[in-house]
């Protein structure tokens, strides 16, 4: 692993927005929150789960292929590659986004939000676990905090007249999990003199392949004819995807996985207001009270990586 995923150089000045991790953690995570509304309006269209996470790898993979052309970038993947796309491919995106896109018809695309957001809790556990990422008091109460105020929404959540199964919402959990797995697991195998573009389209198309032999498996087929029932929300969710993870890889080559993971924060706040005011959803305020717990959990641990 390089230095420069957990410890940036010293004294080095960010040329551009591209090199501030600040706003790139803005704008990935106001990106990724696209994400919730988006799949909920392809749950409604009846739109395959599997075949809806498939299109973030595919607008991923097709921008980024011409750009790596042009640049000469587009490295033959050695074995070390090869086996960093494949898990980092699995993990990161195959799990959490066909888990994501089924529970969100079910429980609520607002719902998914908060609990994307959990991911920064779960990633600074296994950081300290592994010895990346070692939290002071004050980041244990952040993630002590933090879930409590998921299970908060969790509960009642499910107590809700229009609650989903219990199913559901504990499968909700399974997200943040998966991306703390993916976002630890991309920092201690980050492979040496690979750039962050070459590292998004190999895992993406990693992430293409088990899409599509879970379709044949599951499906029988890919049903991509099923996508004209919502072609704007379909394309408007490659796009997304493919603005998102140049972004996305940058930001973990520059901060690491628990500055990465922050990400979770800004995209629950986007997805959350937009699955109010624009998908009608409607949650009780003791939901709204787990949200603000949530809240108070997110400072706890900005805080603690600001000291640290």
């Amino acid at each position: 692993m390089t230095q420069s995923l957990d410890h940036p150089e010293e004294g080095a000045q960010p040329r551009s927005m591209f090199a501030n991790p600040s706003l790139l953690l803005l704008m990935t995570g106001a990106l990724i929150g696209v994400n919730f509304p988006l799949g909920k309006i392809a749950g409604d269209a009846g739109i395959s789960p599997i075949l809806w996470a498939m299109i973030p790898s595919l607008g991923v993979a097709a921008l980024m292929l011409p750009v790596l052309v042009m640049r000469r970038g587009l490295q033959r993947p050695d074995r070390t590659l090869a086996r960093f796309s494949v898990i980092a491919g699995l993990v990161s995106y195959v799990i959490p986004n066909v888990i994501l896109f089924a529970v969100i018809p079910h429980a609520g695309a607002g719902y998914m939000g908060l609990m994307f957001a959990q991911s920064p809790v779960f990633t600074l556990a296994f950081s300290a676990l592994l010895g990346l990422k070692t939290p002071n008091r004050l980041g244990l109460a952040g993630i002590a905090v933090g879930l409590t105020g998921a299970a908060i929404v969790s509960l009642t959540r499910g107590a809700a007249p229009d609650a989903p199964d219990l199913f559901w919402i504990v499968a909700g959990f399974a997200v943040p999990v998966a991306l703390a797995v993916g976002n630890v697991y991309r920092t201690i195998a980050w492979p040496e003199n690979t750039s962050p573009d070459a590292l998004a389209f190999w895992s993406h198309g990693a992430a293409i392949i088990a899409f599509v032999a879970l379709l044949f498996l599951v499906e029988g087929t890919v049903p991509l004819a099923s996508l004209a029932a919502v072609p704007e929300a379909a394309l408007l969710q490659a796009v997304a995807a493919a603005a998102t993870f140049p972004l996305f890889f940058r930001l973990q080559h520059l901060g690491g996985p628990v500055l990465l993971s922050q990400i979770g924060y800004v995209a629950a706040s986007v997805g959350l207001v937009i699955a109010t005011f624009l998908l009608d959803e409607r949650y009780s305020l003791a939901t709204w009270a787990g949200a603000l717990v949530i809240a108070v959990g997110i400072a706890l641990t900005v805080m603690a990586q600001r000291r640290t």
